[in-house]
């Protein structure tokens, strides 16, 4: 499967933690396709629980035909995580630049990069 950076995927996440993301949900494909030959791939989770952005870490995307989301989401970049490529499912759509960049400094800044 070919997964492209700013991609927003369907993810099997397992079950966790009361405070991770767990089941199917959409999540951004943040890794870079030149780590396409790793067998994981780190993703950020998105919910369409908007109380979610009352955390740091986080920002809200509108839901567009380009990303495909249902409704307005929370990107949860306090979440990133490397998963089995064998848990990405069907692609969604994609965020606009805009929102990548967001995403990209977002997590720059949580991992003091």
């Amino acid at each position: 499967m070919n997964l492209r950076r700013g991609d927003i995927h369907w993810i099997e996440f397992p079950a966790s933690s009361a405070r991770e993301q767990a089941g199917r949900r959409p999540a951004i494909i943040v890794q870079s396709e030149s780590a396409s030959p790793l067998p994981t791939v780190f993703v950020v989770p998105l919910t369409s629980n908007l109380r979610a952005s009352r955390f740091s870490g986080t920002f809200e995307v509108e839901a567009s035909a380009n990303n495909g989301l249902q409704a307005r989401s929370v990107v949860l970049a306090f979440q990133l995580r490397a998963i089995d490529r064998n848990r990405v499912g069907e692609r969604v759509g994609s965020l606009d630049a805009r929102n990548l960049a967001a995403l990209d400094s977002l997590v720059r800044s949580l991992l003091s990069l």
